[in-house]
């Protein structure tokens, strides 16, 4: 799943014709969907609808026992995440597709202390690329949020849900997982668990004649390898499809004979250049890194993320990870967790890894990633939104004037840190479109503006 990519298609039939996929020896109708959970096509008049309009409770979505036909979302269709039906199925993956749990432990959640702020609607910015100004409320319903909350100075500042979404759902969380596939890799760095100059044949010998194998493990984590992988999913020829056919965790139909799984599928991306010379978005990376952490660790993404950090940090829901045919997590994009939850995880992160004061990782670990990747390279990706940002360990740096860095994912997912504000935003929404460029417009300054507010109530 990808997060950012202009081109990024969700694998579905309403993409794509049957003949063209047939191509690849591959019915995705039937399963075509499952994987990426990443981008959808929206067809021209849904796209109109407003997030009110769109409401998933109001259209009706899988309301009913049965539901009516026509408003069932479920498999083997493969359009459960196109608009506006994705508007629900973002809160209801685990009922459509294969997971594993991200068990929290028996411990009793860590509170999050109250101090709700009523002015925050109020708030006013000015979006990109506009003259005209907005407040914070009316960009909630700009970005199809689904549920936000706010943290300053450990407390809880706002909080609202709409649509599919409330305090005790989950959600999915795209490519927000890439983040913390990425912090894992990095708290190992940190660790010495882990040595991020090494070759990625050193640690992982089946990739050695894969486009991975002269990688360093750094360029996997920063996506600064050169690879023969296209995510364009306009192209019936691109490899993305075959990448979601091994991945899709549903039955292949018989005439199917690519690989089966995200580890056999590696094993085949061709390389298109020289490493460490360009950022490069490609969600196969992510892939990559999760299977050398479950290769140097013994164990799989999902397993450390509830060892590592949901049975440590205070959670009060278990989240889960789908998986492909073989049981592994998606490490690039299947993650859905409660949104409190994923607050407090911006919280670890802006307090270096302390929780209450006990120390889960080394604050180098967030170090590392605060100070960003290569600017140079980032630039050729040619990010308009992110003018003088940079990618490290699988984070988005903005290198403003608060160090802000986010973790990011399609239609509008957003774990948003600002150290300089002591603030974290986490968000999640289900915008029409992917890619956060139409999101970021109304996004980016909205945060920068309620860092300003709250800095200034912090003077009263």
């Amino acid at each position: 799943m990808a997060g950012e990519s202009a081109s990024l298609r969700l694998p579905c039939a309403v993409t794509c014709s049957q003949s063209r996929l047939r191509r690849h020896g591959v019915w995705f109708r039937r399963f075509g969907a499952a994987i990426c959970l990443a981008s959808l096509y929206a067809p021209a008049h849904a796209q109109q609808l407003t997030a009110a309009q769109s409401d998933p409770i109001k259209l009706g979505w899988m309301q009913g026992f049965p539901p009516p036909a026509d408003k069932l979302i479920s498999q083997p269709d493969s359009d459960y995440f196109s608009f506006p039906k994705l508007r629900w199925s973002v809160c209801h993956i685990r009922e459509l597709l294969p997971t594993e749990a991200v068990s929290r432990g028996l411990d009793a959640p860590a509170p999050l202390r109250q101090a709700l702020d009523s002015s925050i609607d109020a708030v006013r910015f000015t979006p990109l690329g506009s003259s005209k100004s907005m407040t914070w409320e009316q960009s909630l319903a700009a970005n199809y949020t689904d549920g936000i909350v706010v943290l300053h100075q450990g407390r809880v500042v706002y909080e609202r849900y709409f649509g599919c979404l409330d305090e005790r759902g989950k959600h999915a969380a795209m490519s927000m997982t890439k983040s913390l596939t990425g912090l894992l890799a990095e708290v190992l760095v940190a660790e010495g668990g882990l040595d991020d100059q090494a070759k990625v044949a050193a640690v992982i010998p089946e990739l050695a004649s894969s486009a991975f194998g002269d990688a360093t493990v750094r360029q996997v984590m920063d996506m600064t390898t050169t690879l023969d992988f296209s995510e364009d999913y306009a192209n019936p020829e691109a490899q993305i499809w075959i990448y979601s056919a091994a991945a899709n965790p549903l039955p292949k139909p018989a005439d199917y004979h690519g690989p089966i799984g995200y580890y056999a599928y590696l094993q085949t991306v061709a390389k298109a250049g020289t490493h460490g010379e360009a950022f490069g978005y490609k969600t196969v990376n992510s892939d990559v890194l999760g299977w050398i952490i479950a290769r140097v660790t013994g164990k799989a993404v999902s397993e450390l993320v509830s060892e590592r950090l949901w049975q440590r940090m205070g959670t009060e829901q278990d989240a889960y990870y789908t998986v492909d045919a073989l049981g592994t997590p998606f490490a690039g994009g299947g993650l859905s967790a409660g949104l409190r939850d994923m607050a407090r995880l911006g919280q670890l992160m802006l307090d270096e890894g302390l929780h209450n004061g006990e120390r889960l990782f080394p604050a180098e670990a967030v170090r590392t990633i605060r100070a960003g990747g290569d600017k140079q390279l980032f630039a050729k990706a040619g990010y308009s939104t992110l003018p003088g940002g940079s990618y490290r360990a699988m984070w988005w740096i903005l290198h403003n004037d608060h160090g802000a860095f986010a973790a990011r994912g399609v239609h509008g997912q957003t774990l948003y840190i600002d150290p300089t504000a002591q603030m974290v935003i986490a968000r999640f929404a289900s915008h029409p479109s992917a890619k956060n460029a139409d999101n970021d417009p109304t996004s980016l300054p909205a945060y920068q503006a309620l860092a300003d507010h709250l800095m200034q109530s912090d003077q009263h």
